[in-house]
């Protein structure tokens, strides 16, 4: 809220201001790709990212990354954010993702119950320059449309559509009245994503728990399937339950009274994504209104965003956990209902829900005029997460309407692409000759 009587500056006014930032950074510059001469060698950079994991689990981390280009890119956030960090920004921030890319739109449910297609990671979020997040989420529309058949041409297309829906849909949001922005919410009707809604139909709770538990004695208790899915001892699972009263504080009180209404039954460890492994992750089965009422919570360790150094005021976070659940809830209209956080052994986490209608784009749905349909919707998807967040106008300001920065984020995912096939084939190169990981 600004002070009583300050002057309110007009739209014009904010859109002129926006497009003077054009003055500090050129939209065609934002093409430009050279790697810099202090850049870290990107497998270090990745190894040094494993410190503090669990180090049994960081050969899958190894193994998923190497298994082509993009599964490199999705692990390899903190090689992005360090290159990012040493171009040029044009100076407008919002909150951004921090990892955007195609695997990380997704579909859940929102409170009322209805399924609702947007971001959904935030573990690397924090409040900084917009085209960060463009310039990742358009070189994954490049690798993984290439993973998926598409020649380099169409890729760059489809940057092209993605930055044009983008920009079209920030002029759109600038325009809205603020609560009506506040509550904006996209009805997506293209094929993909009506793929990943039919797909999140199926992930209910009582889904996972059939796939995740099985019956011990007349009692429901997590399956181990190691590595993946690991029943732990008894004092890590009072310890993970006992870290749920911090958590259920996080809570709005409506929520904490449905909360107080399930009751943890069993704890496992579960691995999970490119990014996390390595990391703390809990789940916790809970039963509400008997045996067919179950909550599946997850209980996720959250380290410090790998763009935190990058970033040119420094942001201080008394919670990993707290960072990630605020950044989530600015970009979206409607969040988890149980999302919140806690510490334990000195460490922070995210809690959520583990799967309550959740999904997200299969690489063949990529194929054909997939490619192109989704990456419009990526465009959408996170103008509205940065108009909540920053000053959509502001920033409709900067892109403009014309050609310029689409070109640009085009021949810079181009560019960043082969980089990153440069980095893939090193740290491949790296795990073959036994390259040790970080402590």
């Amino acid at each position: 809220m600004q002070k009583l009587g300050a002057v309110v500056p007009s739209p014009g006014e904010r859109f002129a201001k926006g497009k003077q930032h054009r003055k500090k950074l050129r939209r065609v510059d934002q093409g430009e790709w050279k790697p810099s001469k202090k850049r870290v060698d990107p497998v270090d950079t990745v190894l040094a990212s494993t410190r503090g994991r669990l180090r049994d689990l960081i050969p899958i981390k190894m193994e998923r990354m190497t298994a082509s280009p993009f599964g490199f890119f999705r692990g390899a956030a903190p090689v992005m954010a360090a290159d990012l960090g040493m171009l040029p920004v044009c100076g407008l921030d919002a909150q951004i993702c921090g990892d955007a890319h195609v695997r990380n739109l997704g579909s859940y449910a929102a409170p009322d119950g209805h399924l609702v297609f947007d971001i959904n990671d935030f573990d690397e979020t924090v409040r900084g320059p917009f085209e960060w997040d463009l310039k990742r989420l358009a070189t994954s529309i490049v690798l993984s449309g290439q993973e998926s058949g598409h020649g380099l041409k169409a890729c760059k297309d489809a940057v092209r559509i993605f930055i044009r829906a983008y920009c079209a849909a920030l002029a759109r949001l600038a325009e809205l009245p603020v609560l009506e922005l506040a509550k904006y919410q996209l009805h997506v009707q293209v094929k993909p994503v009506q793929s990943v809604l039919h797909k999140a139909e199926r992930a209910t709770p009582q889904h996972n728990l059939e796939k995740l538990t099985t019956k011990v004695g007349g009692k429901y208790k997590f399956k181990d399937e190691r590595p993946l899915l690991v029943k732990v001892r008894a004092q890590v699972a009072r310890q993970v339950v006992a870290a749920l009263a911090l958590y259920a504080e996080t809570l709005a009180p409506e929520r904490q009274q449905f909360l107080s209404r399930y009751y943890p039954v069993d704890v496992a460890f579960k691995v999970v994504g490119t990014g996390s492994v390595g990391t703390r992750d809990y789940v916790v089965l809970c039963f509400g209104n008997g045996e067919g009422d179950p909550l599946f919570l997850q209980v996720k360790e959250e380290p410090p965003s790998c763009y935190t150094r990058y970033l040119s005021s420094p942001q201080n976070f008394m919670n990993e956990g707290k960072r990630v659940v605020e950044g989530q809830r600015r970009m979206q209209a409607q969040s988890d209902p149980f999302l919140g956080w806690t510490s334990m052994g000195g460490r922070d986490y995210l809690v959520r829900q583990l799967s309550d209608h959740k999904a997200s784009i299969d690489q063949t749905q990529l194929q054909g005029n997939g490619l192109t349909e989704y990456a419009l919707v990526c465009g959408e998807v996170l103008a509205k997460g940065h108009a909540r967040s920053g000053d959509p106008m502001q920033l409709a300001g900067y892109c403009g309407s014309g050609n310029k920065l689409d070109d640009a984020i085009s021949n810079y995912a181009h560019l960043y692409a082969e980089q990153t096939e440069r980095d893939y084939e090193a740290l491949k190169k790296a795990v073959r000759t036994g390259r040790q990981y970080g402590r």
